[in-house]
C-alpha cells in the first residue's frame, strides 16, 4: 500500500494519500473478509489493523461486532467516522500506528489485517507478534495481502519486494496458530481506485489455539 519506508512522515503521506473525497479502496469490505462472515458471531470483540477509511471495520461493525479500529492517518479516520455514522453504526476510532498501538493481551476474538503492507519486515515482525498476543484464545485471525507476484501486475500495493507476503513467511510467523486456510491465487479485483485490476493475493484465516 505504500513505500512509507521513503518518506519522513508516513502521517503526513498517508493523509494527503487519503485527502481526496473519494474512499481509496471504497466503501465495501475487503471481498476476502466478507467471505469468512461465517467465522463472525454478534458481540464478539474484533480490531481492525490499519483499516484507512473504515470499510472492514464498518463492515465488522454492521456483523454486530464490538469493534475497535486504528490507522496512522488522522484524514483517514474522519472519514471512517463519516462513514459509520452513514451506516449507523460504531467503531471506536483511535489514531495510532502499529507500533503506538497498545497491544491488549487476549482481547479480541477478532483481528483483521487487510492489505497491511507499509511495513517492512522489522516492524512487520513485531505488527505480527501483536496481533497474536492481543487474539483471545479460540479467536481468528483473518489476513489479507498481496504476494511476489503482485509486482507483475502492478494493480495495488506497495510495490516493495520485502513488504509482500508468501504463504512460507505466514507459516514461519503464525506459527503458534492453527491455520485453517492459507492459499495464494489470483483474482481481479474491483476495491475502489487503488486495488483494480488482476491481482496476485494470499488470504489466511488462523485460530489461536483455546476453547
Amino acid at each position: 500500500m505504500s513505500h512509507d519506508h521513503h518518506f519522513k512522515d508516513p502521517r503526513q503521506t498517508w493523509d494527503a494519500r487519503y485527502g481526496g473525497d473519494d474512499f481509496l479502496f471504497g466503501k465495501a469490505p475487503n471481498v476476502y473478509l466478507a467471505a469468512q462472515r461465517h467465522l463472525l458471531a454478534a458481540a464478539q470483540s474484533a480490531l481492525a489493523v490499519a483499516d484507512g477509511e473504515g470499510r472492514n471495520s464498518v463492515w465488522l461493525a454492521e456483523q454486530q461486532l464490538q469493534v475497535d479500529a486504528f490507522d496512522i492517518s488522522p484524514v483517514a479516520l474522519a472519514k471512517a467516522a463519516r462513514l459509520a455514522r452513514q451506516r449507523d453504526v460504531r467503531v471506536a476510532l483511535q489514531l495510532a500506528d502499529c507500533d503506538e498501538w497498545e497491544w491488549h493481551s487476549q482481547a479480541y476474538d477478532v483481528v483483521v489485517a487487510i492489505f497491511v503492507q507499509f511495513a517492512g519486515p522489522a516492524m512487520r515482525r513485531r505488527l505480527f507478534a501483536g496481533m497474536v498476543s492481543t487474539l483471545k484464545p479460540g479467536g481468528y485471525l483473518i489476513v489479507q495481502g498481496y504476494t511476489p507476484k503482485q509486482l507483475d501486475y502492478n494493480t495495488g500495493g506497495p510495490g516493495v519486494l520485502e513488504h509482500l507476503y508468501t504463504a512460507d513467511m505466514m507459516r514461519a510467523a503464525f506459527g503458534a496458530l492453527d491455520i485453517i486456510e492459507l492459499r495464494e491465487y489470483e483474482t481481479v479485483l474491483g476495491e475502489g481506485a487503488q486495488h483494480a485490476g488482476p491481482s496476485a493475493l494470499l488470504g489466511m484465516v488462523a485460530r489461536k489455539p483455546g476453547p
